[in-house]
């Protein structure tokens, strides 16, 4: 056999090389698919404590979430959410529930039930409730459901009722609203850090912002007091600022001088070059400081 007539065996075999080879050399398509229970991340501030949260959000799709039928039977541990163990981390230690909660990251468990619930911290992030060990819990909360008037369709967590100390952690799913009372030491943790910072050297010192955090926590008024005069020598027209050292001196039993901050106050907002909105919301809010004083 020449060569002529091995010619069309050759191109079949080159293209059959060269077609393995393209083939060899191109990558699969990457595909990507909507998730079933999409993941979900967030952050909340309460008091000076970062909490975060991550966790996936299963839907109901025509299902019954809780009880008998449902995708999560009552008595049963779930992993409150879906896929791996719904994430829960505290910058600082915290109360969940009433019980003490150090610094950490922790798994969020549950076991639900018709009128009450368990809510649980667990030591042991893992997936799911398969890796659910309960000696590692830190804390077990025995909750009341609350009934939501119209159904949830996709689970949800949250914050809600934010307060300086304290905030209303909740689960929530289908008809069921599950909340947990979430505290925070607000002023073990900062008044230290204020009393240092008051007494340095410093040259700038936060005068109006730690008065007003001694006097929205009952703390040393007194001080309260003498850091807003320091803050006022510094900025003598802060019409704001003499609006609240009208209510300091009214805490502390003094009407009279409560009085004459209002009144000064007004005179200075009405004085002053901001917008007249803001004129008139410290004019009526004085005026309402004065009405209390009579």
């Amino acid at each position: 056999m020449n060569l002529r007539s091995l010619r069309p065996v050759l191109c079949l075999l080159a293209g059959s090389v060269l077609a393995t080879g393209l083939s060899a050399q191109t990558p699969a398509p990457q595909l990507e698919f909507p998730a079933p229970s999409p993941a979900a991340s967030f952050k909340q501030r309460v008091g000076i404590t970062d909490i975060s949260v991550e966790y996936s959000r299963p839907s109901l799709k025509g299902r019954k979430a809780f009880g008998p039928g449902g995708l999560e039977p009552y008595g049963s541990v779930w992993r409150t959410g879906a896929n791996s163990a719904t994430k829960i981390t505290f910058s600082t230690d915290v109360k969940f529930g009433g019980k003490d909660v150090p610094a950490g990251t922790y798994a969020l468990y549950s076991i639900p039930g018709e009128s009450e619930w368990t809510v649980i911290l667990n030591g042991a992030p893992g997936w799911g409730s398969y890796a659910y060990d309960a000696s590692k819990d830190v804390a077990r909360v025995t909750v009341k459901p609350i009934t939501l008037h119209n159904p949830m369709e996709t689970f949800a967590l949250g914050f809600s009722n934010l307060r300086p100390t304290a905030a209303t952690f909740y689960l929530a799913w289908e008809r069921a609203r599950v909340p947990v009372e979430l505290e925070v030491d607000v002023v073990g943790a900062l008044v230290p850090k204020v009393e240092a910072v008051m007494a340095s050297d410093a040259a700038k010192k936060p005068w109006f912002a730690a008065a007003m955090f001694y006097f929205e926590n009952n703390l040393d008024l007194d001080k309260a007091l003498a850091w807003m005069d320091a803050g006022l020598a510094e900025n003598p027209n802060a019409f704001w600022m003499v609006y609240r050292k009208g209510l300091l001196l009214a805490k502390k039993g003094d009407k009279t001088g409560a009085k004459s901050a209002a009144n000064k106050s007004k005179e200075l907002a009405l004085a002053s070059q901001q917008p007249q909105p803001l004129k008139d919301e410290y004019v009526r809010l004085n005026d309402a400081l004065l009405a209390t004083l009579n």
